[in-house]
């Protein structure tokens, strides 16, 4: 089986592109894939990594790369319990990047729902259920868009 990376590379390019439709940026490619990034990032430590790997399947190849980027499977993580401390965790992670495009905390959370937005196209609704009953009441209403 030969490896086509010309076409991960293009599936993934039009998931961020897709990510910055939904922000309301199609050039923006960076700032999307900053906020998909921390997205992500913080999204995988709030679950299981059996769930993760369950979810990611789903997601192009290079998506699934920046899932998986740095994680710390046996460690300990943070787990955020309340909206409010998801969207900041997000937001702390984008200025780290260097993706500081947020000039209020209701400008983060409706970025993430553009994320959100983008990996319902690509994930079934099914998985996109397994992972609900994952994360704590609170955070449940970020898949609901």
């Amino acid at each position: 089986m030969s490896m086509n990376f010309e076409k991960y590379a293009r599936s993934g390019q039009a998931f961020v592109k897709k990510v910055a439709a939904e922000l309301g940026g199609e050039k923006d490619i960076s700032a999307a894939g900053g906020i998909l990034r921390a997205t992500l990032h913080v999204l995988r430590d709030q679950s299981t990594a059996e769930e993760s790997v369950q979810f990611i399947s789903q997601l192009p190849m290079f998506i699934k790369a920046i899932y998986i980027d740095g994680w710390k499977v046996s460690g300990k993580k943070a787990k955020v319990r309340h909206l409010d401390d998801f969207v900041e965790e997000v937001h702390k992670q984008c200025r780290a990047a260097g993706h500081d495009d947020f000039t209020s905390q209701e400008g983060c959370y409706l970025a993430i729902h553009a994320v959100f937005r983008v990996i319902k196209e690509f994930v079934s609704e099914g998985e996109i259920e397994d992972l609900r009953r994952t994360l704590p009441e609170e955070l449940k209403p970020l898949l609901d868009h």
